[in-house]
């Protein structure tokens, strides 16, 4: 590869990256506005959990996968291109809405419009990088989540109580429109790279991809363990702002800069190291790419428990920010070895699948848990509810450690599988 080839592909990273940044502010911008749109629309933590969380998810996982599925098949940057323009067209018409159904449809638009960002770009990246880098690239990417929660959080709160939580949406949602347009003028579509077997058709059905992942039981383990470290990611953080405002006294502003400025950095840092690391030691042992997950979701889990119990704002933030490093290295290497075990034709595919399981299981049930179980907890919690039913979210994520344990057992065998396909074919 050429230099300037080799600098383009980075340069594709760079806008990749800042679509998905737009993909989680428009996703994230409710979370830090969810307080005020309670007091106004007069919500419970129950409908902002279906609002932030369950609804929002199966919209995105079920459009995704036969979007993926076309994305296997056809021009993929097309693809990436009318989603970022649909969830932001839709995010800003969340602004219009004077009542809770309307902000459900809304939201619902935002959901159909990401289900198109992220399988095609992990595809995209997939062939633009090769697997001793792809680690690396798709934890870069992933950093768009936190740029996202930075850049929401922190502009959503003040804009909130600046002029309305209205104007926000409109403020985040218009700009998303230019770079869909700048998406399609400066991205070119990669070539896709050879698939591992020639047995495997270029462009295989989607039953296919998911026989191939039938015999990979790696890739359910990942899965299950990426879903957990998600059911406590999205459950807790999209009730932490309120947390923050409800039993700590902070206001909307004071919250959207705290999380977004350390929870943010933190987790852009976090996402980075993860494919980075995994991409380093993984060089002899492709395990690490399991193994880190596994080591950062066991060490932060006492600091998330310091993160809730804490009595001042400070401790809360003390605890916060390096557990929030450590709980966020899964998502890149997971990704990135889950590419590994089937054919470049099937990564897209493989990608919404995995997504699939991940929010439906993180950010369907998440939220929709914290919130439903916040208003059981009020009768006998008074105003720790919140605090409590987060607490419980934490503790059943703990289940995680056990499929990452086990996926990492699993995979190197699952490995070979694949390597066997491409001497076969």
């Amino acid at each position: 590869m050429n230099r300037e080839s080799s600098n383009y592909k980075w340069f594709v990273l760079g806008i990749l990256t800042l679509v998905y940044t737009f993909n989680f502010i428009d996703r994230q911008i409710l979370v830090i506005l969810q307080e005020p749109i309670k007091a106004d629309l007069g919500l419970s933590d129950t409908q902002l959990g279906l609002l932030t969380g369950f609804s929002f998810a199966v919209v995105y996982v079920t459009a995704g996968i036969p979007i993926a599925w076309l994305a296997d098949r056809s021009n993929r940057r097309n693809i990436v291109a009318a989603s970022l323009g649909i969830f932001s067209v839709m995010t800003a018409l969340s602004g219009l809405v004077q009542n809770y159904t309307q902000l459900l449809l809304a939201r619902l638009g935002v959901g159909l419009g990401e289900a198109g960002g992220s399988p095609p770009s992990h595809s995209m990246l997939s062939d633009y990088f090769p697997e001793e880098k792809r680690g690396t690239a798709l934890s870069i990417y992933t950093t768009g989540i936190y740029f996202g929660i930075f850049f929401g959080y922190f502009a959503g709160g003040w804009i909130a109580e600046s002029f309305g939580w209205r104007k926000a949406f409109f403020i985040v949602g218009i700009p998303g429109i230019a770079l869909a347009l700048l998406l399609l003028l400066l991205v070119r579509e990669p070539p896709r790279t050879q698939p591992i077997a020639s047995t495997v058709s270029s462009k295989p059905r989607f039953k296919e991809t998911i026989s191939v992942l039938l015999r990979r039981p790696a890739f359910w383990w990942i899965a299950l363990g990426c879903s957990t470290a998600s059911f406590v990611g999205y459950g807790n953080g999209n009730f932490f702002p309120s947390l923050l405002i409800r039993n700590y006294g902070l206001s909307v502003t004071e919250a959207g800069i705290v999380l977004g400025v350390i929870g943010g950095t933190t987790g852009m840092l976090g996402t980075f190291l993860g494919g980075y690391l995994a991409d380093r030691w993984g060089k002899h042992d492709k395990r690490w790419y399991v193994r880190i997950p596994l080591y950062g979701l066991a060490l932060s889990f006492p600091l998330s428990y310091l993160t809730l119990l804490g009595s001042e704002p400070l401790y809360v933030i003390m605890a916060y920010a390096p557990g929030h490093i450590l709980n966020t290295l899964y998502l890149g290497p997971c990704i990135a070895i889950c590419h590994t075990l089937v054919s470049p034709a099937m990564r897209a595919s493989a990608s919404a699948v995995l997504l699939f399981v991940i929010n439906m299981i993180g950010l369907g049930l998440g939220p929709l848990f914290v919130g439903a179980l916040s208003d059981a907890y009020s009768a006998h919690f008074g105003d720790e509810n919140l605090r409590f039913a987060m607490i419980t979210s934490l503790t059943l994520g703990t289940s995680g450690l056990f499929f990452f344990w086990k996926a990492q057992k699993a995979l190197l065998g699952d490995i070979e599988k694949a390597k066997s396909l491409s001497q076969d074919g």
